[in-house]
């Protein structure tokens, strides 16, 4: 027999290794655990119905090489205007936000969050998705790797007194969601207060604000309605609503093996944003249900009442276009797109 020398030895002891591995370094089964942060209890509806369900179908298609880390309610700590810098900085690897968290920092994207632009959460969601990739995408956040990004359902006053004209908005200390919606209920003679969602049902139960604007859907993880008895709601296009994002940190997503990236890239963009849109809003009725039947009090403006909260909004249209001129976009040329957009996803439905 012959003898082999220690080199040859050690040679074939390196390639009987690689041949344990089914092709040999390139395709070594990379398995990825990836943070996700955000601010609402884990049994909250996006939580459990939009992100949970994401989340689940990246674990499957992925063959279990990601795993997916929860982290509800701030867990890893900070506030909720923090996760965006959370993410960026590579803290956490992917995030669910409110986009106005940071006001200023992504100002086009409030062309959607200005009143009376809301048809429904899908279409809103799609035409969103469509403006971002457009304009958005490779210039505010070109830092970052969006998943989707879409709004809630109709925006709703819920207040300790009745809303039944804009007078009754005299007066009233309003959360507001957004920089937007903040303009807004200016404009409308209340006072806004700023503050993350988390915070409504201290500051309602303090005193602190004695109305809130935010969608049915989340009112009841909140229990805004045992905290307030009545609820405007408008009828035609919503009164307001506001932008979400879930954001991934643009370098882990480029750490990934290609196979890993197609699993992320096959469930985001329009049809995921659309969905989460979509899914979000349809927790709004049983939300609603439950408030009437505490017997709390719920205001339907007719279409006349919703018309004139419509016209006394228009300044803010002309303010917030005048803001993004000054940014050096064209403001009115943003709303004129982004309600074509909306148009045509609405009528797409019909």
């Amino acid at each position: 027999m012959k003898k082999l020398s220690i080199k040859s030895l050690m040679l074939s002891a390196i390639i009987g290794a690689a041949g344990l591995l089914p092709f040999g370094n390139a395709s070594i089964a990379q398995e990825v655990t990836l943070k996700l942060h955000q601010f609402l209890p884990a049994q909250a509806h996006v939580p459990k119905n939009v992100l949970a369900v994401w989340a689940k179908k990246i674990e499957k298609q992925s063959g279990g090489r990601i795993k997916i880390a929860m982290y509800p309610s701030m867990q890893l700590g900070g506030k909720p205007p923090e996760l965006m810098d959370q993410v960026q900085d590579g803290v956490v690897d992917i995030i669910w936000t409110v986009i106005g968290y940071t006001p200023g920092r992504f100002p086009r994207t409030e062309v959607f969050e200005l009143p009376f632009m809301l048809t429904n959460a899908e279409a809103v969601s799609r035409a969103f998705w469509e403006l971002f990739e457009k304009d958005m995408k490779d210039n505010e956040f070109k830092e970052l790797h969006v998943l989707g990004a879409w709004v809630h359902g109709p925006g709703v006053i819920h207040s300790s007194t009745p809303v039944n004209t804009l007078a009754d908005m005299k007066g009233l200390k309003v959360r507001g969601a957004s920089r937007a919606v903040n303009m807004l209920l200016k404009e409308l003679g209340a006072t806004p207060v700023g503050m993350p969602v988390p915070a409504v049902a201290e500051s309602l139960s303090k005193g602190v604000i004695n109305a809130t604007t935010i969608p049915w859907e989340v009112v009841k993880s909140l229990k805004v309605p045992e905290l307030v008895h009545n609820h405007t709601e408008f009828t035609g296009k919503a009164l307001y609503t506001v932008t979400f994002g879930l954001i991934m940190n643009k370098d882990k997503y480029e750490s990934l093996p290609d196979d890993l990236k197609k699993v992320i890239d096959d469930n985001s963009g329009a049809e995921f944003s659309a969905f989460a849109g979509k899914t979000q809003a349809a927790y709004g009725p049983p939300s609603r249900e439950a408030a009437r039947k505490l017997g709390n009090n719920i205001i339907t403006l007719s279409a006349e009442q919703s018309a004139e909260w419509h016209k006394a909004a228009q300044p803010v249209y002309d303010k917030w276009a005048a803001d993004m001129d000054g940014k050096g976009y064209d403001g009115k040329a943003l709303i004129a797109e982004a309600q074509a957009l909306i148009k045509k996803y609405t009528d797409a439905q019909k």
